[in-house]
């Protein structure tokens, strides 16, 4: 199996940039940047999301039910701050914007969750290769929270025992891979039910090879 050389070096890039901070552990890498956008740039992608949402749904759907109940916004790479975004996530992280899956934005309200998953697809799963033959696994996540909910929503990683509060602009980075490529288990994650309020979130997947 191929060692994900690609995720080693945004790894060490990220770990040089001011103001980034790594969640200590072993078990993965995982990074947090506070301000990321800017309380204007939140508020237009929330417009966004509320305008063009849609129920979200699973690659690796196991039949569990409700087990991602969030709605979803795929968002127009032509509009300019869309672009922006990707252009300084790809900045920050050395990862070309051809790496990346479409900017997806995430809606939550109160009761709606994504129970604990890894953003890796399945490799035993029975679309492993309709997913990943080309583009390769998902090797980064970025996610950007969009404002802070009036109560629960954080995104909670269980192998670590690392909870992440919602906070408008900040930016959480993780690494998907060991170094040989394969899925990291220690990256499962959920986003907990929000309890009071709405959630807004940013997802950027990040594959080994180019995407489309």
């Amino acid at each position: 199996m191929k060692r994900d050389v690609g995720s080693d070096t945004t790894a060490e890039r990220l770990r040089l940039h001011p103001g980034i901070q790594r969640v200590p552990s072993p078990k993965l890498d995982l990074f947090v940047l506070r301000d990321f956008l800017d309380g204007p740039e939140c508020a237009a992608l929330r417009a966004l999301i509320d305008a063009n949402r849609r129920p979200s749904t699973l690659a690796d759907d196991q039949g569990i039910a409700r087990f991602r109940t969030s709605e979803t916004c795929d968002l127009d790479p032509g509009q300019q701050l869309v672009a922006n975004i990707r252009q300084r996530l790809s900045g920050l992280t050395g990862i070309a914007v051809s790496h990346a899956e479409p900017l997806q934005g995430q809606r939550y309200s109160v009761g709606q969750e994504f129970k604990p998953h890894t953003d890796t697809f399945n490799p035993d799963g029975a679309d492993y290769f309709l997913h990943c033959a080309e583009a390769g696994q998902r090797n980064w996540t970025a996610m950007i929270y969009l404002n802070e909910p009036g109560e629960g929503g954080a995104t909670r990683f269980k192998a670590i025992g690392k909870t992440i509060q919602p906070e408008a602009g900040k930016l959480i980075m993780w690494s998907n891979l060991l170094a040989d490529g394969s899925p990291n288990m220690a990256t499962l994650h959920q986003g907990m039910k929000v309890r009071r309020g709405t959630k807004y979130v940013l997802t950027q997947w990040y594959r080994q090879n180019p995407y489309g």
